[in-house]
């Protein structure tokens, strides 16, 4: 039996004798004040569950009770049943409840038993009938892509392999995004098993060349397929995950080419991936959210559309004060953009790996962060070479949203490509060579930026919904004693991008929170300005005086809804401030 708890949280069983005691005339509470049994306590107990899981946190007793609105007594009674039966946890440390590992077992058999057709049937119909195409499951059958299923609707030209064909899994849709959602091990055997061979002019046949467009498909979280297995038909296919987030098969939207284009097939990608949710949910997995919908308060009328854009993720942006233009990168376009905020042009130049961080560069031109090492930039000529030696030596990874210090020395987040929590870092390229890995330990590391005087750094891990802060020395380049400056509430969104203004204010973007917040030093809000957008991601101050904020943003995985009710989702957004920024720091390597 479990101990009862002490303190606030000490509850006494109810005294039979004071319960005998009432008159038969007077008002008596529910039946939960005496002991329950069968369906009711079923019912109850499951009550108590739902409560505990649907908790961002651990529950105290007290907690448990209110929501319930059961008494006390049934509650500990309740508890104490459904920990003897681990479906609950008690922490006598902090005195809570959480899930217990039985229902993880539970699951677990759940899996064991888990019919992909039947639980996919149900979205397969209704995805297709919302669009009017042929929608496929498909299976990994050995190193072929196995069609297990399939919906149609009347269409003057439909796409042939039906139901009980095989097709090559590095040329297909399906195929791409289930390899992309492999462990990297497991990817790593299929793929030296592979012959990459040629079944259209838009195959893919080099194996770097598909290692990097799989690294794109698992941070975008679809894949596409345009005319790779067959000519002029195309494809838009998601993962449905396991409760190991394993790809169980896919989902895929196939159709003749003119009517999925490339703008259409990315647009149905964050659909798709809500419908393998909803199959995942079907077969015993916990949902998932796809992000914020609705803003908290309509957008500040001082925000506008510095440069329309339909980026998938804009990161690290650069103000180029002498052509008055400002850099910045699609992270999972993958792209270079250079836009004229004055009257939204743009220049484009495509990438063929996943974008990092990009600084200007002390003897000219600029350097970027990719994948796992730096490269320098002609920007004029569009030509990226590698820089040195300058490589992380750690495989698996990518690098991710970075600035330089006064003394020329480039800081990176980085993320890793499998998303195992707990797997980033924050790393430091020196001029003269060197790379060190500053810390580690972070779940999604994004932006930093240092204090006016350089004595402290700022850094954002967006799923620990926290901003660091750090003691720097800005001789050594050292950080230490780490601390929280600000956590942010999860309805608020995740902190992101950071920038810092001449006064010594901390700028951060809100992903999912439609907002940006301005923190002065000591860790309070300052203020608070609502966004047109729900996924802000990085700032940068330009313009004449530094007087003038650029927010990128990004419309990753927002469904078609969601960038429709945003449509700026994409778009670089701009923001008069009154105390200025600092400019830029070149890299000195």
């Amino acid at each position: 039996m479990k101990p009862r708890q002490s303190g606030d949280e000490t509850q006494t069983e109810p005294k039979r004798a004071k319960r005998g005691a009432r008159s038969a005339g007077a008002a008596q509470p529910e039946a939960e004040e005496h002991v329950v049994q069968g369906a009711q306590a079923l019912q109850r107990g499951l009550a108590l569950l739902d409560i505990i899981a649907d908790s961002p946190k651990p529950l105290r007793f007290s907690e448990i009770a209110e929501q319930s609105g059961l008494s006390k007594g049934t509650v500990h009674r309740m508890l104490t049943a459904l920990s003897e039966a681990r479906l609950l946890a008690y922490d006598p440390g902090d005195q809570t409840y959480r899930l217990g590992v039985r229902l993880f077992e539970m699951a677990h058999r759940v899996w064991d038993s888990f019919d992909l057709r039947g639980a996919a049937e149900p979205e397969l119909t209704r995805v297709s009938a919302a669009l009017g195409e042929t929608v496929r499951l498909a299976v990994l059958d050995g190193t072929d892509i196995l069609y297990i299923d399939q919906r149609e609707t009347a269409q003057p030209i439909r796409v042939g392999n039906g139901v009980g064909s095989r097709v090559a899994v590095h040329a297909s849709g399906a195929g791409k995004a289930i390899l992309a959602h492999l462990s990297p091990t497991a990817r790593h055997q299929l793929l030296a098993q592979l012959d990459l061979t040629r079944v259209t002019p838009n195959t893919i046949t080099n194996f770097e060349v598909l290692e990097r467009e799989l690294d794109l498909i698992k941070a975008r979280g679809y894949a596409i397929s345009i005319a790779e297995q067959t000519e002029g038909a195309s494809s838009v296919a998601v993962p449905v995950l396991d409760h190991r987030s394993e790809p169980l098969g896919a989902i895929a939207v196939v159709g003749p080419t003119y009517r999925l284009p490339p703008e259409r097939l990315h647009s149905l990608g964050p659909d798709l991936i809500a419908a393998a949710r909803r199959v995942s949910v079907n077969g015993g997995q916990i949902a998932m959210s796809l992000g914020a919908t609705k803003p908290f308060a309509p957008p500040s009328p001082q925000v506008r559309c510095a440069a329309p854009s339909s980026a998938f993720l804009g990161k690290s942006p650069v103000w180029l004060p002498e052509e008055e233009r400002l850099l910045w990168v699609d992270i999972l376009g993958p792209s270079i953009n250079v836009s004229n905020v004055a009257n939204g042009e743009v220049r484009t130049l495509p990438l063929d790996d996943i974008a990092g961080a990009i600084v200007p560069r002390s003897r000219g031109g600029f350097v970027m962060a990719i994948h796992n090492g730096l490269h320098a930039l002609d920007l004029e000529g569009g030509r990226l070479s590698r820089l040195g030696d300058y490589d992380v030596k750690q495989t698996g990874i990518r690098l991710n949203d970075g600035r330089c210090d006064s003394a020329g020395r480039l800081w990176v987040s980085s993320l890793p490509l499998d998303s195992t929590p707990g797997a980033g870092a924050l790393w430091r390229f020196d001029p003269d060579g060197s790379v060190r890995m500053m810390e580690q330990g972070f779940h999604v590391p994004n932006g930093l930026a240092w204090s006016p005087d350089e004595t402290r750094f700022y850094f954002a891990d967006s799923n620990a919904q926290t901003v660091y802060v750090y003691d720097y020395d800005p001789v050594s380049g050292a950080i230490t004693n780490r601390k929280p400056f600000v956590t942010i509430a999860e309805q608020r969104g995740k902190p992101d991008g950071l920038a810092v203004d001449a006064q010594g204010y901390v700028w951060v973007t809100m992903w999912d929170g439609w907002a940006l917040s301005r923190y002065a030093p000591n860790g309070t809000l300052d203020r608070i300005v609502p966004l047109p957008v729900p996924r802000p991601a990085s700032i940068a101050f330009g313009g004449e005086d530094l007087k003038t904020l650029f927010v990128t943003t990004a419309r990753v995985r927002l469904s078609a809804q969601q960038i429709a009710d945003a449509p700026l989702s994409g778009s670089i957004l701009s923001l008069p401030v009154t105390a200025p920024g600092l400019p830029d720091n070149p890299f000195g390597g």
